[in-house]
């Protein structure tokens, strides 16, 4: 079939403060982080080989995906960093250059292998995808969806002839000035002998260093376009979004987990709620050892992760709330991404605990 390489070694910089104690690919939706998705969709089209590179926080990914056999799967991951004073310090390689760092140590990637960013979730036909690729003999293939014209200054456009041959890319360019409307999703089909135009031991990326070089080579590098759902969480806006979304039932493969207790509201093991009092309008999801006190109102969609409490007559409307987050007696919460440390708002405004100016009530920490 096909190996895989998930690039998981960033710093998810733009998503903060969601990745400031984990890697971007943890971020939870509905209780899974985004890449056991990823890894979920390979194992139904049969690839079951799957490398990882991993920086920041590297032991948060190793330790909750292991080998991948609970999965059905074969997961290894490659380290980017090095021992500086005693101390291991992480120094990711780009995207290329984890890939060549890879070559070079076990020469894993002997066939054609699907390349995907661990952040985004995607329901793409990886077996029509492969099958393109390898009919049109391509050494690299990009997978790429059309996007609005007012959007295409979020993304890299690629630039194709009618027979998919990429003639040129755009980084992020103004709606004016944009020659087509296919963005990168990030995907990538790979040939073995891609890498070795890649140089050993730097730092080398794959848009904006690696494909220039395919360009000017008039290497067999295609476009394919697709129709596919594609959930990217750049922002702290898109997470936001995306978790509304999932919880509306509007993403296939994503169901609700725990109990349906009542139509649109499901629950975990271990909560208590005062059914008597409380208000509560799907779709929500309530996690394991959460409590809503008497006289709550949440209006979903919204999720409470595990051993979360919702004081005497506060109020939670279109919001996620991550594990053992308290909301204090009357407080109001609306539109916002919430943890014991801070709140966010739906544009990625982000109030820490403490922070006395906040027009959002903070509960007392941990329950």
């Amino acid at each position: 079939m096909a190996k895989a390489m998930i690039l998981a070694a960033g710093q998810g910089t733009r998503v903060r403060p969601l990745t400031k104690n984990m890697p971007k690919p943890m971020v939870p939706i509905l209780g899974k982080p985004v890449m056991e998705y990823i890894i979920e969709h390979l194992k139904r089209y049969g690839v079951t080989e799957i490398m990882v590179n991993v920086a920041f926080n590297h032991w948060k990914i190793e330790n909750y995906f292991g080998d991948g056999h609970r999965w059905g799967v074969k997961i290894g991951y490659s380290y980017e960093g090095a021992i500086e004073h005693g101390e291991i310090v992480p120094k990711p390689c780009g995207s290329a250059g984890g890939m060549k760092r890879i070559q070079d140590f076990s020469g894993f990637f002997d066939e054609t292998t699907i390349v995907l960013c661990g952040d985004a979730i995607i329901d793409l036909d990886i077996s029509a995808a492969l099958f393109e690729h390898k009919s049109k003999k391509a050494m690299a293939s990009v997978v790429t969806l059309e996007v609005p014209l007012d959007q295409v200054k979020n993304y890299g456009i690629v630039v194709s002839d009618k027979e998919g041959q990429i003639t040129s890319f755009q980084e992020k360019p103004a709606p004016e000035k944009a020659l087509s409307r296919l963005a990168s999703t990030g995907i990538y089909i790979f040939e073995p002998e891609i890498l070795e135009l890649v140089p050993s031991g730097q730092e080398f990326d794959i848009g904006s260093q690696l494909f220039p070089l395919l360009v000017e080579q008039k290497l067999p590098f295609y476009a394919q376009n697709r129709h596919f759902n594609w959930i990217d969480i750049g922002r702290v806006s898109d997470y936001w979004a995306v978790c509304l979304r999932v919880l509306r039932g509007e993403v296939a493969q994503m169901d609700m987990p725990g109990t349906e207790v009542r139509p649109g509201v499901w629950v975990g093991l271990n909560t208590r709620i005062d059914w008597d009092t409380v208000k509560i309008t799907g779709p929500v999801y309530i996690g394991s050892g959460s409590c809503i006190e008497s006289g709550v109102t949440i209006e979903g969609p919204a999720w409470l992760g595990n051993g979360c409490r919702l004081r005497k007559n506060s109020v939670l409307r279109s919001s996620v709330l991550f594990d053992y987050t308290r909301l204090s007696e009357s407080a109001v919460f609306e539109d916002v991404i919430a943890s014991p440390l801070y709140v966010v708002d739906k544009n990625g405004k982000t109030t820490y605990q403490g922070d006395e100016t906040t027009p959002l009530r903070w509960g007392d920490g941990r329950v």
